[in-house]
């Protein structure tokens, strides 16, 4: 199996953030999805130190979730879902399921899913095993039609409803055609050669008129992607566009959670 080539570069950036003291040595094999880094116990610490730090920041309104809803959510991925690789460690996972279950949008687009595996770590509050609310519109946008397949069998398996819906286009074209209200908006896409994630920001400015005060907004690769996403990591953290935005750092993907 080819795994996908590393094209970021790792800067320095100076943002409010929560740093957790292994964020250095807790690293995940891509290929391997499934494995367990570390007891769950120290996860869920983690874990709740960053809600904590999210809520401190005007960001979340508190930081209690279903601790058991996680593990039925999780289960259920490893069970149904066929994930070739990803970048998402068990500790992000938990937390981008924690952050949907606590804001509970009603709306959700999430760009750039790929075979599902990101898309179901948000929308699993509202469908499947792991589901703790009733949403409206929960949107899986990917551009490339393979994976965009893969990613429909795969949530067809966790949520045979259809509510959580794959979209197979450019998701900037899908938010600034959206013109409902998007309660929260997940970053996972790449652009062209010379944007790569730097089309996160033209992702977001797309949506802007869609956001509304409360809207959260989530950025993976905050951390090992900061050079090309220079120009999204500083509108982010302006007052004048938004109105908090943390960097969590608790591997070494990262991720900007940010707040209208």
């Amino acid at each position: 199996m080819t795994l996908p080539r590393q094209k970021c570069k790792t800067v320095d950036t100076m943002a409010r953030q929560y740093v957790a003291s292994d964020a250095h040595l807790y690293r995940m094999q891509i290929d391997k999805p499934r494995e367990r880094l570390e007891p769950e116990e120290k996860e869920i610490e983690i874990v709740d130190d960053v809600l904590r730090t999210l809520v401190e920041a005007g960001i979340l309104p508190r930081r209690m979730y279903d601790k058991e809803k996680v593990l039925a959510h999780r289960e259920a991925v490893a069970e149904w879902f066929e994930i070739p690789w990803t970048a998402i460690t068990p500790r992000l996972q938990r937390l981008i399921y924690a952050i949907n279950a606590i804001v509970q949008p009603r709306r959700m687009i999430a760009a750039g899913i790929f075979c599902g595996n990101t898309f179901i770590s948000n929308a699993g509050a509202a469908v499947g095993p792991g589901k703790v609310y009733d949403a409206e519109d929960l949107v899986g946008v990917e551009i490339v039609p393979s994976e965009a397949e893969r990613a429909e069998k795969n949530m067809r398996k966790i949520d045979p409803t259809g509510e959580a819906r794959i979209v197979v286009a450019d998701a900037v074209d899908v938010v600034r055609h959206y013109r409902h209200p998007i309660d929260l908006l997940y970053l996972d896409a790449d652009g062209d050669e010379e944007r790569g994630k730097g089309i996160y920001l033209d992702i977001l400015k797309a949506a802007k008129p869609w956001l509304h005060p409360g809207s959260v907004v989530l950025a993976h690769n905050s951390v090992n992607c900061t050079e090309r996403l220079r120009n999204y990591l500083a509108y982010v953290r302006d007052p004048a566009n938004m109105k908090a935005s943390v960097n969590v750092v608790i591997d070494g993907e990262g991720l900007e959670v940010s707040v209208a």
